[in-house]
């Protein structure tokens, strides 16, 4: 009979957190901001705690907060979680591929699960198949520290002067500042979607008709066409034996 694969040792838990130490250290220090953000859009500390343990994602809750705080609908902040959290699904797909055949299910559903930027680039780096502790322990190291730097974001946002928070809100914006300037200065495919996205979404918040709407509802159509237009005029080639 075969033997059926396991979900990994001790030395998987121990490597897991090792690695998910750095990770988790980073990730403090941007939940901290984004906890300066949650807590203008009248979010507590427990429920951001809550709320980041089970989402983890940095654009995908900003987002979320965002639209929580002009009182967005219900859908308007659906669809822009959807829209902002597409590329864990790549993700999941891919690290598929790096768990042995013959495991269950339900650890390949909560490895998906775990599954955000960081935790996602060290799982596929893992030497030969990635057992589910490793990216289990990973995870909750990480998570745990992402949750709590939210936390205390929120906390420091209603103990901290009006100054000081909005100082440390713009540290948020700066992160996503960080994250598009490397693959805009390397393709000039993305900086070109880049300047149509600040130049639209100027022109949709002062352009008749579309100016009343929200500017969530606004992200969202945004987002869509501008990432649709340029898959369709740049897309990605896909290499086959060397071949692109």
């Amino acid at each position: 009979m075969e033997k059926m694969p396991t979900i990994g040792g001790r030395n998987d838990i121990v490597n897991g957190l090792r690695d998910g130490i750095p990770i988790a250290m980073g990730y403090f220090a941007v939940a901290f901001s984004l906890g300066i953000i949650a807590k203008k859009a009248g979010i507590t500390a427990m429920l951001g705690f809550v709320s980041s343990f089970f989402t983890r994602a940095s654009a995908g809750e900003y987002g979320v907060y965002t639209l929580i705080a002009i009182n967005a609908a219900y859908v308007e902040i659906v669809a822009m979680s959807l829209v902002a959290n597409l590329r864990y699904m790549l993700m999941s797909a891919a690290l598929s591929q790096k768990i042995a055949p013959g495991t269950p299910w339900y650890h390949r559903l909560l490895m998906a699960c775990c599954v955000t930027d960081e935790v996602f680039g060290i799982s596929v780096n893992h030497q030969g198949y990635t057992p589910p502790a490793y990216t289990y322990s990973a995870a909750l190291i990480s998570t745990f520290c992402w949750a709590s730097g939210c936390a205390a974001g929120v906390v420091a946002g209603g103990l901290l002067p009006s100054s000081i928070v909005s100082a440390l809100s713009v540290a948020l914006y700066g992160m996503f500042i960080a994250i598009i300037m490397p693959p805009s200065r390397s393709d000039r495919n993305v900086l070109y979607a880049v300047v149509a996205s600040f130049v639209l979404s100027g022109l949709c918040a002062i352009a008749p008709i579309v100016s009343n709407w929200s500017s969530g509802t606004r992200t969202i159509v945004l987002t869509v066409l501008i990432s649709l237009v340029a898959a369709w005029l740049k897309p990605i080639k896909d290499t086959d034996d060397g071949e692109a």
